[in-house]
């Protein structure tokens, strides 16, 4: 599926080629360094990539990538965040949630550091979004506005569910992320089971606990590691045990997951931190460019997995979807 995606996504920027070069300085090389979990040839970076081309900075021409920054592990964000404030380069991309955003923070105070995060204000991770503060910038996802919701569409997708399992990710979970996930939950008469899990290794095994303890459906909370390990066990696992799950970003659906509520990672990645990337190599300061939220957000059904799982899409529900995967 990565393959796939990344294909598509080269294919469009062989087509658009570079639209709008802005202010680029004759002769200069950008240097990106990276704090990724995934691979260099994940979606959200190859996202990343097209719209960087698509404004002018080419790979290998005037814009060097950071090849060490990738695949890395949580206990490696902060040893290879100092290598790169050390080596100087001009903005450094932490896409993969809280531990790579605080790696960096800690490395430097001056590099600007372009950042994705579900709720940054929450996180402490910046000041305001209006008003970072400090040398970080970027998009923030603000997901737990958007876990209410989902919640209500599993509720509809999963008539009679009673039980519902939220898999949190504790390493980028947000102080209260939970209290209004429970909320949500009680308003709607469902009884909510929170499940956390820290490393890649701790998710299949706790799907199966999830199975185990009757919950019958499964809110996905929003974070960098269930989808950088989608495909580690996690889609194939629900699968498996016949247990419907929704997810945070609508990409998720289209690689195989049930349902998905969420910003887009062309919009996100691909417009969105592309432009912020050239403000930061411009001379923008990070303190004084607002952290920008999604412009909009999908809803993305998948009918094959639907069907799988023996599941009847309610017609109120497919009215509402962005797409729907046949």
């Amino acid at each position: 599926m990565e393959r796939r995606a990344f294909m598509v996504l080269l294919g469009g920027f062989a087509a658009a080629g570079p639209t709008t070069v802005l202010a680029q300085e004759p002769g200069r090389t950008y240097r990106l360094g990276c704090l990724s979990l995934g691979p260099r040839t994940s979606v959200p970076f190859v996202a990343l990539l097209v719209g960087l081309g698509k404004l002018g900075f080419i790979d290998g021409k005037n814009l060097w990538i950071d090849e060490q920054g990738f695949g890395l592990g949580r206990d490696q964000m902060s040893a290879h965040a100092r290598e790169i404030a050390t080596a100087g380069v001009d903005v450094i991309y932490a896409g993969s949630g809280d531990d790579a955003i605080r790696a960096a923070q800690d490395a430097t105070r001056t590099i600007p550091i372009l950042a994705v995060s579900d709720d940054m204000v929450g996180s402490g991770l910046v000041q305001s979004l209006a008003r970072p503060g400090g040398n970080t910038t970027g998009v923030s996802i603000l997901s737990t506005e958007l876990d209410g919701k989902r919640l209500g569409l599993l509720v509809e997708l999963v008539p009679g569910v009673r039980r519902i399992a939220a898999l949190v990710d504790a390493s980028t979970e947000v102080p209260g992320q939970i209290q209004v996930h429970l909320e949500a939950a009680m308003v709607r008469g469902i009884e909510l089971e929170v499940f956390r899990v820290e490393r890649p290794e701790e998710i299949v095994p706790t799907i199966e606990r999830i199975k185990a303890s009757a919950c019958g459906a499964l809110n996905v909370l929003a974070s960098p590691l269930f989808y950088t390990y989608r495909h580690a066990g996690m889609l194939e696992r629900c699968a498996a045990l016949r247990l419907p799950a929704i997810y945070h970003l609508p990409e998720i659906a289209e690689d195989g997951g049930l349902i998905a509520y969420g910003p887009r990672i062309s919009s996100v990645w691909g417009d969105q931190l592309t432009r912020l990337f050239q403000k930061l190599v411009q001379g923008a300061k990070p303190a004084d460019l607002p952290v920008e939220r999604p412009t909009r957000v999908d809803l993305v059904i998948n009918l094959k997995t639907a069907r799988a799982l023996a599941l009847s899409v309610p017609q109120t529900l497919l009215a509402q979807a962005s797409d729907v995967v046949e």
